[in-house]
């Protein structure tokens, strides 16, 4: 089993920001995204960013687009999301996730909880002044 730990989120307010981190166990797969979901009390969750593994081509949702960046450290299994203008509806649990058989060109319409096999545990991210 796939294992992944997310880490760095925090309390933050209004405007600040943050740094997720999303480390991954050992694994081989071919065309894997590996990316990042968000959910908040009573919500569903939503995707945020992800970033495919053979090319690093990304997707941003509407919502974050502009404000994050999700990268992969191409030496370690890891890969990161910069948070910056954070507003008060960022807060949420931030999951990251890795999908298989994702091509780039699909990643926007892939960005479904459905569509991602291994999860981590979730990093609890709250921006409040």
């Amino acid at each position: 089993q796939l294992q992944l730990v997310e880490s760095g989120g925090g309390l933050v307010q209004p405007g600040g920001s943050l740094r997720l981190s999303c480390v991954t166990s050992r694994f081989t797969l071919d065309y894997y995204t590996i990316g990042w979901f968000r959910q908040a009390p009573g919500k569903e969750r939503e995707g945020v960013s992800c970033i495919s593994s053979h090319d690093d081509a990304t997707y941003y949702a509407d919502s974050v687009k502009g404000r994050f960046t999700i990268s992969r450290d191409h030496a370690e299994t890891t890969v990161y999301l910069q948070m910056n203008s954070l507003k008060p509806e960022d807060t949420a649990v931030y999951y990251c996730a890795v999908a298989h058989g994702i091509l780039p060109r699909d990643l926007p319409t892939s960005m479904k909880v459905y569509a991602y096999d291994y999860w981590g545990q979730g990093t609890q991210v709250t921006v409040s002044s």
